[in-house]
This record gives C-alpha cells, sequence and structure tokens, in this order.
C-alpha cells in the first residue's frame, strides 16, 4: 500500500505531464486535476460572427450612417435610402434634388435615430427628418465643410437637436441647434443659430476637426472631446444647474486662458478617428481607442478626474502588414474587451487587455474595397460596407475568454468576476490564485483559495504541513469543511477532529509561550468551533473523541465548556463535584433545570451546601418530585446536623404549604421531623391538616404510633378525635386536663354520651358541684336532669336551684315558640283555601280573532288552553312546543297518560252501543268508572303540559342555553334558506 508521499510524488509527475498540454481541442474530454470534466458536445459559436445583408443596392454605396435601429445611406450622386431595421421590408428613398456636381462628403445620424445632416462636398450641409420626406438645407452652415458632429445625448430627442457642435475641415468648432419644426412665417429654417465657439490647430496652422464627443459628468461637469489628425484636445467645464439648453459656449470660454488639454503624436496619415464603449443605454461612455497615426491609444474614461477624462491609456502600435502608404486603416470601432480596425480588405479584431489580435476576417475582392466600419451604439451592431454590399456583425459572449487573460496578468478578482457561471474556469482561477499567493507566502489567502477548489485535498494539505503553515492549513481545514455536505459526514468527522487537534496545539503552544492576547483569541476561536451548530451532529456523535482529545492535552476548561454545548451536564456536574466545587455544580443545575440531574447529585450537594440546595429546589417548584427527594433529605437529617435539619423541614414545609403536594410520604415525613426535631409545631400542624379523615393527607395510624412514642398526649387526642375514637380521646384528656375535654366537637349523641362521661367524672371523682355546673353550662346538649343522678345524696337542693329554675324557663319559652307556630300555620292555611277558591272563579275571555301563539292559526277551531300571561295555545300546538324541554321521565309518563286516554276513549265509544236490559245497570256504573279515570288522566296531562306558560314560565329559563336550530339538522335548515 503505497503512502500518502508516494501519492503526492505521483499526481505532481501527473500534473506536470497535464500542464505540457496547455489548451484541449474543442473535440477532446477529459478530466482536469481539478475533478471538472472538459467536455465539449458542439463547436462554439465565434465571438464575431459576420452576416451579409441580403440587399442589392441598385447603384454604388457612397456613405452609410446606423443609430438607434435607422440605417441611411448614400447612393450614387443624388439618391438617399432609409431603412428602419424592425421593418426592413419598407425601405424609405429620397431624391436630394441636387442638379449640380455636387456629391455627399458625410452623413451624421443623431442617437435617436432622427436627426440627418448631410454634408457635401460643395460646402454645403443638408437636413433630414426622419417623420418628413422633404430635405432642407441649412443656410446658416454654407461655406462650411463638415467633418465631424457632437450630439447632445441629454436634450436631443425627435423634435429637436438641442445645442450641439459641429466641426469643419477649417479646424472650427461652431456651436448649432436644429429644429424639426417648421417654424414662423418670417423663419422657416430648421437651424436655429450656429455661431463659433472655438479653432483647433496644428502645428500653427487650422487642421480638419476629425471627431467630437460631449459627454456629461458629474455635479453638471461636461468634458469635450475634440480629435485632429494627430492631436486629442480635452474641454472640461461646468454648466449652471437649469441652464443646458444655452448651449456649451460657458465650457470653452472657461478654457479660453489657458491652453486646452491635448495630446499630439507625430505621425499623420491624414485623418483620425475616435471610438467608444458604452456598457448600457443613457449610460457614459467607459472606454475609447483613438486611431491616429502611429497605433490606437486606447485606456478609461475617469470622470472623476478634474483635469483629464483619460486614465489607464495604452498604445497599440500597428502591426507590421499595416503600411500607412498603401494599407492604412480606415475606421475603428470598440466593444468590451476588443477593438476592430478596418482595412481595405479585412478586419482585425484587438483585445484591450493583451494587445494580441484575436480574429481577422479578410473580405473577397468580388464585393470591392472596404470603406468604413460603423457601430450602432444603442443596437450594438458594427455594420461595414462597400460599393456593392453591406455587412454586419454580431458580437455574442465577448466575455468569454476574458478570464484566462485576467489570470495570466494574475488579475484574478476581475477573471473571477468573468467566470462566476463557469464553474471549470472558475476552479482554474482559483488554484492559480492559490498557488500564486503560496509562492508569495501569503498562506492564509493561499489556503482560503484552496479550499475553494477541487484539487486533491491531500495535496494541498501535505503542502502546507511541508511549509510548517499550521494557521493555514486550519484555514484550508475549516473552509472545507463549510464546503462539505451533510450527507459526508466521513469527511465531515475527519476534518472536525483534525481540527480540534490543531487547536489543542495551537493553545498550549501559546500558553507556553505566555501570549495571553493571542491564546484568548485562539480560546475563542476554538470554542466558537465547539459550539458551531453546523457539525453539532458529528460533535455529538464523536464526543467520546473530542473528550479523550481535550483530555490528553489537559484542556480542563475547554472539555467543561465543551460538555456544556453538548448538554452533557452530567459530566461537567460531576468534574465540579469531584473538585470540591459544589456551588459551581449547582450553578450548572439550576442553569439547565434538568430534574434526573437534581435527584442524582442533591445527596452530594446536600452534605456540603444544604441551604443553596434547598434555594435551588424550591425555585424549581413542581418541576421537582419531592418524593424523589427525600432518600437524600433522610440521609442528612440522621446525620445530625443542625442546618441540614432545618432545610429539610424548611422544604417539606415549602411542599406541603406552598406547593400544597398531597403525597402521604411527604406529609408522614414531615410529621416526623416535627415529632422528633420541632414538637412546637407539631400540633398546629395537626390542627391546620384538618379535623376529618378525607382531608387530612398523611397516615393516621403512623401519627398516633409517633405522638405515642414522643409522648406528645394533646397530639394523640387530637388524631382520637380525627379517627373518631371519641371515648379513648375523652379517657386520655381526662388525665390530662378537663379543659381538653371542653374543647373536643363531636355529633349530638356521642357528644352527649361524653360530655355525661366528663359530668361523670367531675361530679365523682372532683367531688366538685360548682364545676359540674360549669360543664352543664359547657355543653347545651345537657340538662339538669341528666347530671343529677350522678350527685350524692347529701348535697342539697340549693346548689341546683338557679340551674332548675333556668331549665323551666327554657321549655315554658319553647312552648310559647311552638304556640306561635301553630298559629301563624293555621292562617297560612286559611289563606291558601280562600286563594285555590277564587282561582276556580278566575276567568278570561276569548275574541274570535285570537289566534294560537305557536301557529298562528285561528284558535276557536279547535280545543285550546289560556294562560293568566295572556298567552294561547292549541292543545296539540302546546304538546309539539312543551314536549321538547321536559325530562326523560316526564316525556314517558305523558306517551303513558295518552296511551292511557286513548284507551278510555276506544272502551267509552264500544260502550255507546245499545246493551241488553238486564245489563243497564252494570253498564251505567262502567260508564261512571271510566268517566272518573278519563278524567283524572287528562288532568294529569295538564299537570305536565299546562302547568305553565312555556313561554313565560320556567322551561324557557331552563332552555336558554340551547341553540335555536338543532345541531342535527342545521345543514338541512341552512339549505333550505339558499
Amino acid at each position: 500500500m503505497a503512502s500518502i508521499l508516494d501519492e503526492y510524488e505521483d499526481s505532481q509527475n501527473i500534473r506536470q505531464s497535464a500542464q505540457q498540454h496547455s489548451r484541449l481541442s474543442s473535440t477532446n474530454i477529459g478530466i482536469t486535476h481539478s475533478g471538472f470534466v472538459n467536455a465539449r458536445l458542439e463547436e462554439e459559436k465565434p465571438i464575431f460572427n459576420k452576416q451579409r445583408i441580403d440587399f442589392t443596392p441598385p447603384e454604388k454605396i457612397n456613405h452609410l450612417a446606423v443609430c438607434n435601429n435607422q440605417l441611411c445611406m448614400s447612393l450614387g450622386k443624388d439618391t438617399l435610402l432609409r431603412i428602419d431595421l424592425a421593418k426592413p421590408d419598407q425601405p424609405n428613398q429620397t431624391e436630394l434634388g441636387r442638379k449640380d456636381d455636387s456629391k455627399v462628403h458625410r452623413l451624421f445620424l443623431d442617437p435617436t435615430g432622427s436627426h440627418l445632416l448631410i454634408s457635401l462636398n460643395t460646402s454645403e450641409c443638408l437636413y433630414l427628418n426622419r417623420n418628413t420626406q422633404k430635405v432642407r438645407s441649412l443656410s446658416r452652415w454654407r461655406g462650411h465643410l463638415i467633418e465631424s458632429v457632437g450630439w447632445n445625448k441629454l436634450l436631443g430627442n425627435e423634435t429637436s437637436t438641442g445645442p450641439i457642435l459641429v466641426g469643419t475641415s477649417q479646424g472650427i468648432i461652431f456651436e448649432a441647434e436644429i429644429s424639426a419644426n417648421e417654424g414662423s412665417l418670417f423663419n422657416t429654417n430648421p437651424d436655429q443659430y450656429f455661431r463659433q465657439v472655438h479653432s483647433v490647430e496644428e502645428d500653427g496652422k487650422p487642421a480638419p476637426v476629425c471627431c467630437l464627443e460631449v459627454e456629461r459628468g458629474l455635479e453638471n461637469k461636461y468634458f469635450i472631446i475634440a480629435t485632429t489628425r494627430k492631436r486629442l484636445f480635452q474641454f472640461v467645464g461646468k454648466v449652471a444647474e437649469g441652464s443646458e439648453q444655452q448651449g456649451f459656449s460657458s465650457i470653452f470660454n472657461q478654457n479660453q486662458d489657458l491652453l486646452p488639454s491635448f495630446q499630439e503624436f507625430p505621425v499623420n496619415m491624414g485623418h483620425s478617428e475616435i471610438t467608444f464603449y458604452t456598457p448600457k443605454l443613457r449610460t457614459s461612455p467607459k472606454a475609447f481607442a483613438w486611431m491616429m497615426g502611429n497605433g490606437v491609444l486606447y485606456g478609461q474614461l475617469d470622470y472623476v478626474r478634474p483635469d483629464s477624462l483619460l486614465s489607464d491609456v495604452q498604445v497599440w502600435e500597428y502591426t507590421p502588414d499595416i503600411d500607412l502608404d498603401q494599407n492604412k486603416p480606415i475606421s475603428i470601432v470598440l466593444t468590451q474587451f476588443h477593438f476592430l480596425l478596418l482595412l481595405h480588405d479585412r478586419v482585425k479584431a484587438i483585445c484591450t487587455l493583451n494587445g494580441q489580435v484575436v480574429y481577422e476576417d479578410l473580405f473577397p475582392d468580388k464585393f470591392g474595397s472596404l470603406k468604413k466600419m460603423i457601430k450602432d451604439p444603442v443596437g450594438g451592431l458594427v455594420w461595414i460596407y462597400t460599393e456593392r454590399a453591406v455587412f454586419r456583425y454580431h458580437i455574442q459572449r465577448e466575455s468569454r475568454d476574458v478570464w484566462q487573460m485576467y489570470m495570466s496578468m494574475n488579475k484574478f478578482d476581475l477573471a473571477k468576476e468573468y467566470c462566476r457561471d463557469r464553474p471549470e474556469c472558475m476552479d482554474m482561477v482559483l488554484a492559480k490564485e492559490a498557488e500564486h499567493c503560496f509562492q508569495n507566502k501569503r498562506y492564509l489567502e493561499s489556503a482560503m483559495c484552496y479550499a475553494q477548489t477541487q484539487n486533491y485535498f491531500e495535496e494541498i494539505a501535505l503542502k502546507f504541513i511541508e511549509a510548517k503553515q499550521e494557521e493555514a492549513l486550519k484555514e484550508f481545514l475549516l473552509k472545507k469543511l463549510n464546503n462539505l455536505k451533510p450527507s459526508e459526514r466521513t469527511q465531515i468527522t475527519l476534518l472536525v477532529t483534525w481540527l480540534a487537534e490543531l487547536y489543542l496545539n495551537r493553545l498550549g503552544q501559546l500558553e507556553s509561550d505566555g501570549n495571553s492576547v493571542i491564546f484568548k483569541e485562539t480560546r475563542d476561536e476554538f470554542r466558537q468551533f465547539l459550539g458551531s451548530s453546523k457539525h453539532r451532529d458529528c460533535l455529538y456523535n464523536n464526543r467520546t473523541t473530542i473528550y479523550d482529545l481535550l483530555a490528553s492535552h489537559g484542556n480542563v476548561d475547554d472539555m467543561v465548556y465543551f460538555s456544556v454545548v453538548m448538554q452533557d451536564y452530567e459530566r461537567v456536574i460531576s468534574h465540579y463535584c469531584q473538585h470540591d466545587e459544589y456551588s459551581a455544580a449547582l450553578d450548572v443545575l439550576s442553569k439547565h433545570c434538568d430534574e434526573k440531574l437534581f435527584y442524582k447529585f442533591s445527596p452530594v450537594l446536600m452534605q456540603h451546601i444544604p441551604k443553596n440546595v434547598v434555594d435551588a429546589w424550591i425555585q424549581m417548584g413542581k418541576r421537582l418530585d419531592p418524593k424523589k427527594l427525600i432518600p437524600a433529605l433522610m440521609n442528612y437529617s440522621q446525620m445530625g446536623s443542625t442546618q441540614q435539619i432545618n432545610e429539610t423541614i424548611r422544604y417539606m414545609e415549602f411542599c406541603v404549604y406552598e406547593l400544597m403536594v398531597t403525597e402521604e410520604a411527604i406529609h408522614n415525613y414531615l410529621l416526623s421531623l416535627y415529632a422528633k426535631y420541632k414538637p412546637d409545631s407539631l400540633l398546629w400542624y395537626l390542627e391546620q391538616a384538618g379535623t376529618h379523615a378525607s382531608e387530612i393527607h398523611y397516615d393516621l395510624k403512623y401519627a398516633l404510633r409517633l405522638c405515642a412514642e414522643h409522648g406528645y398526649r394533646q397530639a394523640c387526642v387530637l388524631v382520637y378525635r380525627i379517627m373518631e375514637l371519641y371515648e379513648e380521646a375523652v379517657d386520655l384528656a381526662l388525665e390530662v386536663t378537663v379543659n381538653i375535654c371542653r374543647s373536643l366537637k363531636y355529633v349530638d349523641l356521642l357528644r352527649k354520651k361524653l360530655w355525661l362521661k366528663i359530668a361523670k367524672h367531675v361530679v365523682q371523682k372532683e367531688e366538685d358541684v360548682k364545676k359540674a355546673m360549669n360543664c352543664l353550662s359547657s355543653c347545651n346538649l345537657l340538662k339538669i336532669e341528666d347530671i343529677l343522678p350522678f350527685f350524692p345524696d347529701f348535697v342539697t337542693i340549693d346548689h341546683f336551684k338557679e340551674a332548675i329554675c333556668l331549665s323551666l324557663e327554657e321549655y315554658n319559652q319553647h312552648i310559647e315558640e311552638l304556640k306561635q307556630e301553630m298559629e301563624e300555620a293555621t292562617e297560612s292555611a286559611k289563606r291558601i283555601r280562600e286563594d285555590i277558591q277564587e282561582m276556580r272563579n278566575k276567568y278570561g275571555v276569548v275574541d274570535s280573532q285570537e289566534k294560537c301563539a305557536a301557529c298562528d292559526f285561528p284558535l276557536l277551531n279547535r280545543p285550546f288552553y289560556l294562560f293568566l300571561c295572556g298567552h294561547m295555545f292549541h292543545n296539540d300546538c302546546l304538546l309539539q312546543e312543551v314536549t321538547p324541554h321536559l325530562s326523560a321521565f316526564k316525556q314517558n309518563r305523558l306517551e303513558d297518560l295518552h296511551k292511557k286516554l286513548a284507551a278510555t276513549t276506544q272502551s267509552s265509544k264500544s260502550r255507546h252501543r245499545p246493551a241488553p236490559k238486564d245489563e243497564g245497570d252494570t253498564s251505567s256504573l262502567g260508564k261512571a268508572t271510566a268517566g272518573t279515570s278519563r278524567e283524572q288522566i287528562k288532568s294529569d296531562i295538564d299537570d305536565i303540559v299546562a302547568s305553565e306558560c312555556v313561554y313565560c314560565g320556567e322551561l324557557m329559563i331552563k332552555s336558554i342555553d340551547k341553540p335555536f336550530i338543532d345541531p342535527q339538522k342545521f345543514e338541512e335548515e341552512k339549505s333550505s334558506w339558499l
């Protein structure tokens, strides 16, 4: 089995051999060192895709302009063809109407595609609006050969150009404005004004203004760029807010006292051209490229710089195949990462990042020589035309290979920016950046980059181990750990264990060096790692291994912290108890409130800090089961420590009086503690615990035995009383004192019997007549005649005179009360008889129009009931209303009565038939008996149904909580309303 070092050497050899093949062809399929598959199933489309327009011009193409999907071309001598590229099948042809020998010199189309300027070689200029067919002459412009136009992108619209700049072949820069409106009667010219604002020179002579560009920066700051054949001028100035419509004169006036900023190159090829790259529509350009005599000057545009707009400027010198005498460059177009250079027979694309020619397209001779190249700033297409053909280039995914160039330039941030959606390329950039940082000894940065790659894990780890960079290795492992998926459990386990070992080694080294600040930071970082929620499952499953590592390094504090994080509080508390740190152990218990741990460790803690433990128990309240704490409590109370006993009693009292615990074991234990250590509280506890066996929660027999063992007779008397052993209670109480007996309360029969026993004891044993009289007054159940037999014969009646008189007075008073009650009962019976007689004579008048309160039909149609409240019901309606409110018993009773009534009715009908004469007397007797039974049944039915009004009586009050609609019939009722 090969060692890991052998595998490392093999991987190095494989990597070196793989690096010999720097590029794979488009058809190759392979696996790189990073693990990504380089598979291209079809050939990738080129960046610059040329397409010839299916258009055969009727005459030779002289000039062409494109902007905002509007294409204008000059054909022959006098024809102008306009095409809306959105509607290419609807071209518009316009005649210039020139009869002289003038030719089109240049075409200028504004950014909106609405305003077309036609510069003629006779120093005239024509104007044509997109919405008209009429070509109009600009009279104020006559006498100037227009070479360039700087359009106003801010104020230009379909009807007006706003203030614009115009450059002539004589080096003069004019400011002008063109309006498409017809104007007034006296002013029909489209040009609003035309005034000179500046002039440029070369070598002391006027030079043609080849290009003009106007851009707006921040805070109303404007930049104007003008180029001649070998000079580039910059004009910078501010325009007051709201005064943009007044033009650019103020900008040139601000630069009048100073020489304009310009750059000059010695070689002159007769013309120059500048182009700009704008990333998005209606934004400022970001880059420029200026084609001049000895090469192409290109760079970025920085609108923050106060003096110059150009930054990061570079020069690309023309390649040897470009001869300024025979093969001059004609036009230039700038894209995001390339500029296209147009020669008379070909197009070259040069990358602005490294200056390399990346694309070259040769045009066949049959189309003629190339004349011009234009880029539509809105549509982004590049147009090239000859005299007989028009071509356009689509630029697709221009940035596809930019990342490689940035990577080779060690500009890794930019390289990553342009390959975010290509993970295989991102991996290569990260690997290159990691290698670059490693070689420059920026190990931490290298580790972070390596962790994001798919390179071999062992190879990278060994690199950092060989370089003795444990910090970088730790960062690499942390990053790798964070990138792993939860399903990769084996890898997570290995990395977590390795990182724990690295942290512990580092902590041990820092502690020995005495570097407290870094030690604290590293410890915090280690504890944050141990407490990471993302890897909690892994740490929990391998906590034994982590414990072993911590123990091997003697790191007790972090082991305690890890135990807390893992919620392994038992280990933490055991650790504190072993080191006699009982308060710390109790703090952990109180903080995490684990009932099982309380039951387990309370015995140990109660031996040393009983008060704190009881406070913790009380704070836990009902979450603890006091019954499970009794063994520990009994153990401590038997050890004899006064503090432990007092705290035990305090907790038991809390359970009984605060938590209202009813467990018999708790009450029995508290009773035993009172009997043994706090006898003053024993009797009070027994008294407040209750006087009936159903109220108390302790064992009566155990309490009686406990009190008897300790000689608490008064408490025994109380227990006897609760056990309803009254005679035993009185016998024991008489041994203590008679006052205790008097305080006892029993049921009347037993009470009288026991008081007689007490009185007998007082009379016969104590021979105290006065005391016996006091007993007589203490109990209202005893009379003088009850205790007279107990007195001896020698006692005279003088001792009982007062008691006998009092007894006679009570009897006399009782007789009077009975007489008064009899008179009141007689009077009440008389009033009731009168009320009954009056009710028999009471009647009510029913109108013929009256209706039943239940069915709302005429009342007199059927038998009915009339109540005192005024409600009237048919017999059957009242029965229907009352029956649902009756109890089950009454409903059954009512049903039986109806059956009996029906039976009597049937028998009555049968008796109406003729009977034999000899049976006449018998029939009449049976009829009378049946009639009496029938009336009784009806009366019973009335007592049930018509005892009270169903709307005003007690039935309606009792049904107040019942719904109006039966729940079982609710859906049926609901559907009937829809």
